[in-house]
């Protein structure tokens, strides 16, 4: 998420850098911006849905894979069609990411001190990012080239996605059983009589009538 929300604004600080080595016309230039910013919105609402085909697993790896191969295709642009599509592209999957990182967090961490601490750290890197953009950016276009604006994207999003595939568990996927689906009824049976009798209790002690669930169990 750290690399989603900063690869914006350490674009956009390296704008003028990237229009003379590509020769991008002035008008067509928010286009770098532009495309990656739409496909994000696209693909956040769309975050549930994906997670429910591929589980929290499978949805972070595929996405963090894609925004990485994303990054290196916009390394590689020779042109400005090409950067724009890899900029769409780097944008979707990237939008996935946001959500998808608070998801991961609450799968790793049960409920308690430890779950409030990482999903702090989330946020503050979500908001330390564009704090950081335009001078990494300046930083990098200054003692490299605008092509490492997208090419310190792969060592992270690489490292991410081997550490995700053993951090999170598969969840189950949208139509699978859910664990309490799969319980047996005779489990089932166990807990719903003595609730029964525990209601009916109850309602003898304020009405003074006979249970509706007195009768013997099957």
């Amino acid at each position: 998420m750290f690399m989603a929300v900063l690869d914006i604004q350490i674009v956009a600080s390296s704008l003028p850098e990237i229009e003379a080595a590509l020769r991008i016309p002035l008008d067509r230039l928010d286009w770098v911006q532009t495309s990656y910013l739409s496909a994000e919105i696209v693909a956040i609402p769309l975050t549930g849905w994906i997670s429910g085909v591929l589980s929290t697993r499978g949805a972070f790896v595929s996405c963090v894979l894609g925004f990485t191969a994303a990054s290196a295709a916009c390394a590689g642009a020779q042109g400005f069609w090409m950067l724009v599509a890899a900029r769409a592209v780097q944008g979707f999957f990237g939008g996935f990411l946001i959500p998808l990182v608070f998801s991961a967090v609450f799968q790793m961490f049960a409920d308690g001190p430890a779950r409030i601490r990482a999903t702090m750290l989330a946020g503050v890197l979500a908001m330390l990012a564009p704090t950081l953009g335009p001078t990494v950016g300046g930083f990098v276009v200054a003692h490299y080239s605008w092509h490492w604006l997208f090419l310190i994207n792969l060592p992270p999003g690489l490292a991410v996605a081997a550490l995700a595939v053993f951090a999170l568990s598969a969840d189950a996927r949208k139509g699978g059983t859910s664990p309490a689906s799969t319980s047996s009824p005779r489990r089932s049976s166990r807990s719903f009589w003595p609730a029964c009798r525990l209601s009916s209790a109850k309602r003898r002690r304020a009405a003074g009538r006979a249970p509706p669930c007195s009768r013997s169990r099957p």
